[in-house]
């Protein structure tokens, strides 16, 4: 190959990305052209509306495989915490690089804390894990949607609709905007979404030579952490309809795998962790979706489903 083409959002944040990895792959080979195709995905393009409602986060993934389908692109990057946990027939995450910093983020231009927060306080976020988080933590808030790219959200923030919002750390960090987080939000207290922090490259199977290619790109560690973190969420059939949470860490040679399931108002929370070797990545998120089944998990997502 003397040529590979990239599929990309064109918001800043998916730019950026893409960008990071051509960077790699010319310092890699540089005999090699990386061009970057930029698309508007349909996830971009309704933001007037939760995307638990018009399809979830599939709707930023969807052309971009087209591209790849079509022959038009040879490998499109993603946050992973936007990758459906389950990929079409003939696509494959081939290469999952080194995990960013996996938490939720605070940015205010008021206050240093949710717990600074007063009654009534509005924070915005898009997420429904968030959302329940917050409000099992902090039930004296309000918390209402907030869609759009990083900068739509922080320009809301800005113009005084939101008196705090949370973001992904990570996304923050790569676009050198370290100075608008206040605070960061330990797992403890926000539990991250699965992959959150980590770019995936996902190709078409059957591409071997650009298998090769990409496995420099590889970072072993981060991919442990995420088939767990996975596993656990494609369990439970996660969504961005269910507010669910799944963090792993390795020590050594062991996963340390933490899940989580709530209603979307907080009253409900269910928690569950394990261990397990690294090896068994994908068993331990099926062990810890297995724990929390025991506390009531199945019946708490049918009737989160049956929601209007």
């Amino acid at each position: 190959m003397d040529k590979i083409v990239i599929a990309s959002r064109e918001s800043r944040l998916a730019m950026w990305q893409a960008e990071h990895i051509q960077s790699r792959l010319q310092a890699l080979y540089p005999e090699l052209t990386v061009e970057i195709l930029g698309m508007t995905t349909q996830g971009d393009q309704i933001l007037d509306k939760t995307l638990s409602k018009i399809g979830g986060k599939g709707l930023f993934v969807k052309e971009l495989e087209l591209a790849l389908q079509e022959g038009r692109a040879d490998l499109a990057v993603h946050s992973l915490k936007d990758v459906p946990m389950q990929l079409p027939p003939g696509f494959a995450l081939t290469a999952i690089c080194r995990r960013e910093d996996p938490r939720d983020a605070l940015v205010s231009n008021r206050y240093h804390s949710l717990a600074d927060l007063p009654q009534g306080a509005v924070v915005g976020t898009s997420s429904l894990r968030r959302e329940a988080q917050v409000r099992a933590r902090f039930p004296h808030l309000t918390v209402r949607p907030l869609r759009g790219n990083v900068q739509t959200r922080l320009s809301k923030l800005d113009q005084g609709d939101y008196d705090a919002i949370i973001l992904a750390a990570s996304g923050l960090m790569r676009l050198g905007l370290n100075d608008r987080i206040r605070a960061l939000l330990e797992p403890q207290d926000s539990l991250p979404a699965a992959g959150q922090g980590a770019l995936g490259i996902e190709i078409r199977t059957g591409r071997d030579d650009l298998a090769a290619l990409l496995a420099p790109l590889e970072d072993p560690d981060t991919r442990a952490c995420v088939e767990a973190e996975r596993a656990l969420s494609r369990a439970l059939g996660g969504s961005c309809q269910l507010p669910l949470g799944a963090y792993a860490t390795l020590e050594g040679e062991i996963l340390h795998l933490s899940g989580l399931l709530a209603h979307p108002d907080g009253t409900q929370v269910l928690r569950a962790d394990n261990r397990a070797p690294w090896q068994y990545a994908d068993t331990l998120g099926q062990v810890v979706a297995g724990l929390l089944r025991e506390q009531g998990a199945d019946a708490l997502i049918e009737s989160i489903l049956q929601e209007p």
